[in-house]
């Protein structure tokens, strides 16, 4: 599968960049450097059987083992302090990353009820793209019986892109449902 969108990307997508935006090195044209899935997890500091729960659903969905994200300063409102869980993220890169962008934009998103598309807007003006899931069982890896809540995720898509109008027609001709 992730041989498939590579293949792809040096077939397809690589020559129309390269027309479309006139580069004249190969070295030049914009990739996917990266995939960061985060899951944030307010709940852990009364129950640290959630950072668990995250971490299973996040190796499961991604193939690969998670990292813990911990608290960098103390905040007394949020009842917080320095050092505890409160969220858990996964960097994809290579071929993991090209499978799990693959599963993303042709399994996952379809399966989102009344899905009109992924909102373009969303570039960072330095050619990142993020989006957020509302919820983790969009992915056929998850059972529905096995989770004890739905949680959402935030997905960035790290390019080597200078701009966002390259990073976007990067991200469409990779599959990126985007609204029209």
């Amino acid at each position: 599968m992730a041989a498939r969108l590579k293949e792809y990307y040096v077939s397809t997508v690589a020559p129309a960049m390269m027309k479309k935006f006139g580069y004249k090195s190969v070295m030049q044209i914009p990739k996917l450097d990266k995939v960061v899935i985060n899951v944030g997890a307010g709940e852990a500091r009364e129950n640290s059987k959630v950072i668990d729960a995250i971490m299973n659903d996040l190796a499961l969905i991604t193939g690969q083992k998670p990292i813990v994200c911990r608290a960098k300063k103390s905040v007394a409102n949020f009842k917080l302090r320095e050092g505890m869980p409160i969220g858990v993220k996964v960097t994809l890169r290579s071929d993991k990353m090209y499978e799990f962008v693959d599963r993303l934009f042709n399994v996952a998103f379809p399966r989102v009820r009344d899905f009109r598309g992924i909102n373009g807007n969303s570039f960072d003006g330095r050619g990142n793209y993020s989006t957020g899931i509302k919820e983790q069982l969009i992915f056929p890896e998850i059972e529905y019986d096995k989770i004890d809540k739905v949680r959402g995720m935030d997905i960035n898509f790290i390019t080597t892109a200078k701009t966002d109008e390259e990073a976007k027609e990067l991200l469409t001709l990779m599959g990126a449902p985007f609204v029209k």
